[in-house]
């Protein structure tokens, strides 16, 4: 008996949910996650988009005119292709986050990547409720799709269940969804996928994947025999997603796609500078670390990100501990202030506060009347306002800046450099998002086929369970 007949082939268009795959319109079941700031960019989506993947636009951090100009963009270049947008969770501003969901339900944005969200929102909810309707055959359908991205039970569990009867109530009484979309959102879940998002880059809660995903699939199936959902619910896997042996093991436990964020950051197409992709492509496992974020400093959230050649974390650490400890600026010893000002702002303290009002007067004019009369809040706009700049510094490569990059990854770019380490994937100019992602299914595909005659009884010898990365012609031949 040959090989053929024991193990059947397996291209790397098998791996995956073939319902997410169909639902999306998807050649293969890979996700370009979105990380913020338009690092992925436009064109990563597009390249994503064009090799049979989704991308999801990084629009957080962002104003509603620059995300705007990118649906503009990616519409044009793009058309039936698939792709979506990130909406982020912003608890410091739920103005920006319900003008983003205008923004995408007035230009038909019909496929949105949630992401941070602690509990579900009005701007969320009508999000996913509007358009709700019934087809001829009286199924109910959602024109609005939602990935959701999280690591904890409890806000999955909100994910897929149907959109909270109180914030559904409000919208109603607002005028923002009719009766008949109220009514039929009690049948559908809040999502149809998620996302376990294990210890990734940014926002993270460091959860270990092995763990994470049977829990979040054993919830994903009680609650849909709970509602009686009409479809099927996904759920895949990120966070560590960079070598085949991940993406075949999140396969093989389950995972109806793998999302992948830190490792296209050091890709051409990223929206970041040089600067970051040669730091990016240097790391290791452990170069990482967590830091206050700068979205939700108040509340102690932290994100992950790189320590390598850059004092971000120790400097975002002392601002939160600063922070935690004192009422105002001016209660701060003199010492330290005399610190912030020369390493971190770079000037007096009342230049930076002047900027930061500025930023604020176009953002949330609300900011500022709350920082005038409470001196606390005024410090924190201004240790927030560091933290902002720092990832934008990284973005535009300012050389004067550098040991003030804010670099969000997780520990699987480590795990991926050590991978490509003597490759052409190597060196960051040689690192494209099409080709990395087709590495990475094709390598899973070799290695889940060689598992299967393993588990056989066949003995192969080493080389024959092991990838290395291919040049995408090459790939594409064997494909042929």
């Amino acid at each position: 008996m040959c090989i053929r007949d024991r193990v059947p082939p397996l291209p790397p268009e098998s791996l995956g949910d073939p319902y997410f795959k169909s639902m999306l319109g998807l050649r293969y079941a890979y996700v370009v996650g979105a990380m913020a700031n338009g690092i992925t960019s436009v064109e990563m989506v597009e390249a994503a988009a064009r090799a049979g993947m989704v991308g999801f636009f990084g629009a957080a951090g962002l104003d509603v005119a620059n995300i705007e100009q990118a649906i503009g963009q990616l519409k044009q270049r793009l058309g039936n292709l698939p792709y979506g947008f990130n909406l982020i969770h912003s608890p410091g501003d739920p103005d920006l986050e319900f003008a983003t969901v205008r923004l995408y339900l007035t230009h038909g944005i019909d496929l949105v990547s949630a992401s941070a969200f602690m509990d579900l929102t009005p701007s969320l909810v009508y999000y996913r409720t509007k358009g709700i309707h019934r087809n001829v055959d009286g199924t109910v359908t959602c024109p609005n799709r939602v990935i959701g991205k999280i690591s904890r039970e409890e806000v999955a569990r909100k994910f897929f269940s149907p959109p909270p009867a109180k914030i559904v109530n409000w919208l109603l009484e607002k005028g923002l969804i009719s009766s008949t979309e109220a009514e039929l959102s009690a049948h559908v879940p809040m999502a149809e996928m998620l996302t376990a998002e294990a210890d990734s880059g940014g926002h993270t809660d460091n959860r270990p994947a092995l763990s994470l995903l049977p829990t979040i699939i054993a919830l994903r199936n009680q609650l849909v025999e709970k509602h009686a959902y009409a479809k099927p619910l996904c759920v895949g896997l990120g966070g560590g997603i960079a070598t085949p042996e991940a993406v075949v093991a999140a396969f093989s436990m389950g995972a109806a796609y793998v999302l992948t964020g830190s490792i296209h950051q050091s890709c051409r197409e990223a929206g970041t500078s040089d600067a970051v992709r040669k730091l990016l492509a240097q790391a290791g496992q452990a170069d990482v670390a967590m830091a206050p974020a700068a979205d939700m400093f108040e509340l102690g959230v932290k994100v992950q990100v790189l320590k390598r050649g850059s004092m971000f974390p120790l400097r975002a650490a002392k601002l939160y501990d600063l922070y935690a400890r004192h009422a105002s600026y001016e209660s701060i010893n003199a010492k330290d202030r005399a610190l912030l000002e020369r390493d971190y702002f770079r000037r007096p303290f009342d230049d930076e506060w002047q900027q930061t009002r500025s930023f604020f007067q176009h953002r949330d004019p609300s900011q500022i009347e709350k920082a005038e009369s409470d001196p606390r809040h005024k410090m924190a706009l201004v240790f927030r306002s560091y933290l902002g700049q720092s990832s934008n510094w990284a973005n535009q490569g300012e050389p004067s800046r550098q040991m003030d990059y804010q670099i969000w990854c997780g520990p699987s770019i480590g795990a991926f450099n050590a991978w490509v380490k003597g490759t052409f994937l190597e060196s960051p100019d040689n690192r494209k998002t099409a080709e990395i992602a087709m590495n990475l299914l094709f390598g899973a595909a070799i290695l889940a086929r060689s598992n299967q005659l393993k588990q056989q009884g066949i003995r192969l010898p080493y080389q024959a369970c092991q990838y290395v990365p291919k040049r995408l012609e090459e790939i594409e031949k064997r494909l042929c």
